[in-house]
């Protein structure tokens, strides 16, 4: 088998193209950076830890309810600190490093692709990226995931080139270097692991892993370190085992790395999906494109077969692992690259080539399946019917607290009667997909390629903001927002705010008010290992301790998702606000 080097990389990148992609960023993530609100768990969890590294200046040691928080490798948090100190603490100021990282990856996409393949493939490359439904969904909340594909697309940039340089240059080879190093300031040890896998693989089946010794291994390895060890020997200097404590070093690697991979890490807090339905949403995250993905994968030369091993090493090291539903995002580029080539095969081809029949036949499952989701979105709409004004949408739901470990486990709760307040969007969705597909397919027997795939553009750019729409209308559920505001204004210095609860399920009243939440749980989640340190502030409280701060003249805000707390005991209790299926009870009447 031969796998040919990569083609010349002195192909002119257009200002157009770039403009274009500047354009679709904007419209599509750059708008809707602004709302909703930011949301419990995750989302808030780390732009809280971002928040207290500005207020403590400590840029080593994370905290999170002024408890170490050591549990992720730390740029994400960096940026969004940046963030807030140049234009202050705000919801679009959290989302701003994410979504500069977005448009970073759609230029990376986009100059590999022109590397690897010619000018057109690398557009289409970085359009299919911006418009794919799964990296607008997971960058929604505040994870890094798509960084990581920003990260081995600059990669497999520099390794690429470096097939092309004989021998190698310094430049190139460190550029493959600092860019691992940055993966793994991002993520952990897969932002090195990934990489070194998929290149070696690379190597291997090419019979070239002598290439490798020209890649200035001594040089590049140190420039990795100057990079990549810093903030880890700090970490570990400034975290070490405290008796029978152990320090950071066997947290974050030990415990946070082997035994997460293993489903053995303490404490066990976390849920894995399903290994066929983890494969298949790879798929449904690349819609529409993915319709164009089989034959994409049938010329698998040069890079290629690297784009495809891309996506291969990541989904098959999960398949062995503890696994969720955004691990599969970091893999998207590749297939990105795969489908944008192909695409700008089938546009340049005969009218009567291979490439345009295919491009039919997929048009017409797009338009089948837009077919069948207009059916299904008008039927449910007929279903359901608008809530009336005020209607907390909560109280249309059903809970299912047993999928609440998964991202989008909330939004199983929805039933037909909470589909009326969705109404707008889904219909929007529907006749989209309906509408673009067919236009696709339209296009596509006349032998126009580049306007079916336009249509696709932009049957994705209303999609996307329908999906927004719905997640500002969902968001309620997914945040303690409102009921934060409620807090902030009766809150005297000496109240309390107790989460019933993990802190993560309540983590926005911490962000947005700015005040150190007690948890009336046993210690786990996010701060299970900071709370063992002997200078961690008393967080946790036991069903004892907190009889007797009720009953205590202190006034305390308790948030609770239970409509009648059993740890209240039927003591009394008088309602401050309630929203989203959550509420906050205080053991005083408001105005004492």
């Amino acid at each position: 088998m031969e796998f040919p080097l990569a083609q010349a990389s002195h192909k002119q990148l257009r200002r157009s193209s770039v403009i274009l992609l500047v354009i679709l960023w904007t419209i599509i993530y750059a708008a809707t950076m602004f709302t909703p609100a930011l949301l419990d768990d995750a989302d808030t969890v780390h732009a809280e830890a971002a928040r207290e590294m500005v207020s403590s200046h400590d840029w080593v040691t994370l905290h999170a309810n002024g408890i170490r928080y050591l549990e992720k490798a730390p740029l994400i948090y960096w940026s969004v600190a940046a963030s807030y100190a140049v234009f202050g603490v705000s919801e679009w100021s959290t989302r701003l490093p994410l979504m500069l990282g977005v448009l970073a990856l759609l230029l990376a996409t986009y100059l590999l692709g022109t590397q690897a393949y010619s000018e057109r493939a690398g557009l289409y490359s970085a359009v299919v990226m911006a418009t794919a439904l799964g990296p607008y969904l997971f960058t929604r909340f505040l994870i890094p995931d798509v960084l990581v594909g920003l990260w081995l697309a600059l990669s497999f940039y520099f390794f690429l080139k470096s097939l092309d340089e004989n021998p190698p240059t310094r430049w190139t080879c460190w550029g493959l270097a600092v860019t691992c190093a940055l993966n793994t300031l991002t993520k952990g040890l897969i932002g090195l692991v990934f990489p070194v896998a998929i290149i070696g693989l690379y190597l291997l089946f090419a019979g070239n892993l002598r290439h490798l010794l020209r890649l200035r291994l001594i040089s590049s390895t140190l420039v990795l370190l100057i990079v990549a060890a810093p903030w880890h020997i700090l970490a570990g200097l400034r975290n070490p085992d405290q008796g029978p404590m152990r320090g950071f070093f066997w947290f974050y690697f030990i415990n946070e790395h082997f035994l997460r991979y293993l489903n053995k890490r303490v404490p066990r807090d976390y849920d894995t999906v399903p290994l066929f339905l983890f494969w298949a949403l790879l798929l449904l995250w690349l819609i529409p494109w993915v319709a164009f993905l089989p034959q994409a994968l049938k010329k698998l030369k040069g890079s290629s077969f690297l784009f495809l091993l891309w996506a291969l090493v990541i989904l098959v090291f999960f398949s062995f692992s503890t696994r969720q539903e955004y691990y599969t995002i970091p893999a998207l580029p590749g297939l990105a690259l795969l489908v944008g080539a192909w695409l700008a095969r089938e546009q340049s081809s005969d009218k009567n080539s291979r490439e345009r029949s295919a491009g039919i036949r997929s048009s017409i499952g797009l338009f089948v399946l837009g077919s069948l989701a207009l059916v299904v979105g008008i039927w449910l709409t007929s279903l359901s019917k608008a809530p009336a004004p005020g209607t907390d949408l909560s109280e249309l739901l059903k809970k299912n607290p047993q999928d609440y470990a998964l991202s989008f486990g909330h939004f199983l709760d929805l039933t037909p009667q909470a589909l009326g307040a969705f109404r707008v969007p889904l219909l929007g969705f529907v006749l989209a997909l309906f509408i673009g597909s067919g236009l696709s397919w339209f296009f596509r027997r006349r032998n126009r390629a580049k306007a079916g795939n336009t249509a696709l553009v932009a049957m994705m750019i209303v999609i996307l903001a329908c999906v927004h729409s719905a997640f500002v209308t969902f968001s309620p559920i997914l945040s303690s927002k409102q009921l934060a505001t409620a807090i902030s204004k009766t809150f005297h210095p000496g109240d309390l705010i107790v989460v019933d609860g993990e802190y993560e399920n309540a983590s926005t009243l911490n962000f947005y008010t700015g005040i150190p939440l007690r948890v009336l749980h046993a210690r786990g989640g996010n701060l299970w290992y900071g709370s063992q340190f002997p200078d961690a502030p008393h967080v946790f409280e036991t069903q004892s301790s907190f009889d007797q701060l009720w009953v205590s003249p202190a006034r305390i805000f308790l948030w609770t998702d239970q409509e009648d707390p059993k740890e209240l005991h039927g003591t009394p209790r008088y309602l401050l606000a309630q929203n989203g299926g959550k509420s906050i009870l205080m053991n005083h009447p408001p105005n004492d």
